[in-house]
């Protein structure tokens, strides 16, 4: 296992700019307004021949005035209990707060390494900052800029000495899993469920999560990555800039994932912005997990109520057919014991290559039960077809008139390439290219 690095301090002392030039990323979002970081971030991180993972969590703001400051506390001493080694960052601009005094009486009782850095110094010039910062006992204070690097190498050539080293790992394969969906649909409560604990923090208040989370889970010899990530609004909801960012962030997710869990609610049953989401999974060609959440509010689990929403579902997302779709309850745990099993489905179809002959002969046997038309007096020729990536299943077929291959041929031959080779759950893509250097044809 890695070691586990954790950031503490206040907000706004500049442990995301830190965390995104230690891993090298810009994983954690940054902005000028405290308390951006709410949930935990894990990235890994190398620094000579060491490998950690640096942990970023919320600010520390003393006191539990709200669920918010409560659930990020929460979170805090989560993240330092599963540490290897903790760094409080401190603000030498600011200085010494009464935040600072607070953290670092928690911090005396921890038995493992911790490591005191003082952000925002930008050169030798500024270190006399670090003198009020002695006054709390400190010994050994670290001087560095996150912002532009002053001070970091000299803090984490100390930082991996101090750490246990990694053994070697087999370098399992990650299947990477997005839950999107609108605010407030119950996507870090189903993360939470299948973690089997309240990593994520969670609330009745739509944006809550504001970045995309990630998670891993090891489960049955297989590894998951599960993001969690900000739920999408209509674009002319989208007003302030940080939201805008969580926005980006939670369809990039899409294309770095392998299956999307695309969330909806079914207390407001299916809206136009659920397929409007489904729409941006599509177009990212990730597998799809259509999961309609708290059932358990509907107040009735009859199998005819569910056969009406699915089938709602289907009418409004027909493009989305192949993608396995339940009824489920984050909150109770219904049904949510069943997704790790549609997911590995997915994934299988989701990276199956079929063989050249195999493919062929899906294509011959295509073109015997549905000729191509004609055009301009000429019969439409398929010569052959191959597969040229997984992930999602993606063919190209050779043809003397590409561009007069109508739609809805290309449309029966997916369905005929889905029938023969057991690609029922994943997105099937397929690509025309003109024949050359063959003759006319």
């Amino acid at each position: 296992m890695k070691p586990i690095i954790v950031l503490v301090g206040r907000p706004n002392v500049g442990k995301s700019t830190f965390f995104n030039r230690v891993t090298r990323s810009r994983r954690a979002l940054v902005d000028d307004l405290p308390g951006v970081t709410r949930d935990r971030l894990y990235a890994d991180a190398r620094w000579d021949d060491s490998v950690f993972t640096l942990v970023d969590t919320g600010g520390f703001a003393g006191g539990v005035e709200d669920e918010f400051s409560r659930q990020v506390h929460l979170q805090l001493r989560r993240a330092m209990a599963d540490a290897d080694a903790i760094v409080l960052m401190l603000d030498g601009r600011a200085g010494v707060t009464p935040f600072d005094a607070e953290m670092l009486d928690i911090l005396r009782a921890e038995t493992k390494p911790v490591f005191f850095v003082v952000n925002k110094i930008d050169g030798e010039e500024q270190e006399g900052l670090l003198y009020e910062f002695h006054d709390l006992g400190i010994e050994h204070l670290y001087p560095v800029s996150a912002e532009h690097g002053y001070g970091i190498g000299e803090f984490l050539d100390d930082l991996v000495a101090a750490l246990p080293r990694a053994e070697a790992e087999a370098e399992l394969e990650t299947i990477r899993i997005a839950v999107v969906g609108r605010p407030n649909v119950g996507k870090s409560s189903l993360i939470n469920r299948l973690l089997g604990e309240e990593r994520l923090l969670v609330s009745g208040i739509p944006g809550t999560t504001r970045d995309s989370v990630d998670t891993f889970l090891a489960r049955g010899g297989k590894t998951y990555c599960l993001v969690d990530t900000a739920g999408i609004r209509k674009k002319s909801k989208v007003s302030r800039k940080l939201e805008k960012f969580s926005v980006v962030r939670a369809l990039k997710s899409m294309d770095r994932c392998d299956v999307a869990l695309i969330m909806l609610d079914a207390a407001e049953g299916v809206t136009e912005q659920d397929i409007r989401i489904a729409g941006y999974a599509v177009e990212r060609g990730c597998g799809c997990v259509l999961l309609v959440n708290k059932w358990d509010l509907v107040g009735s689990d009859r199998s005819g109520e569910e056969r009406r929403v699915i089938g709602d579902l289907r009418m409004s997302a027909r493009y989305l057919g192949y993608a396995p779709a339940m009824t489920i309850s984050a909150r109770t745990g219904l049904r949510v014991s069943k997704i790790f099993q549609l997911v590995d489905e997915v994934f299988t179809q989701y990276d199956t290559r079929v063989s050249t002959g195999q493919l062929n002969r899906i294509l011959e046997q295509a073109l015997a039960r549905n000729e191509p038309s004609l055009h301009r007096g000429r019969r439409i020729r398929f010569y052959y077809a191959t597969q040229v990536s997984t992930r999602p299943p993606t063919f190209v077929f050779f043809v003397n008139y590409p561009e007069a291959v109508h739609f809805s041929y290309r449309r029966f031959l997916v369905n005929q390439i889905r029938e023969a080779a057991g690609l029922d759950k994943t997105p099937v893509r397929v690509y025309l290219r003109k024949r050359t250097g063959k003759g006319r044809g």
